[in-house]
């Protein structure tokens, strides 16, 4: 619980330093496309950990 924590305070912090500096963020500025990287992720937890694909 503390890596997820930290992890959502630094890219807070990153991401406050993107918005002072005008740089676009790296990442999806939609919700759909933060869903697709959670998907992503998704998949490709259930195929390692749930049907054992290494």
């Amino acid at each position: 619980m503390r890596d997820i924590i930290l992890t959502t305070l630094a890219g807070f912090v990153i991401g406050l330093i993107f918005a002072r500096f005008k740089l676009p963020v790296p990442a999806p500025p939609t919700l759909a496309g933060v869903m697709g990287i959670v998907g992503l992720f998704l998949g490709y937890w259930a195929a390692t950990r749930l049907f054992g694909w290494d």
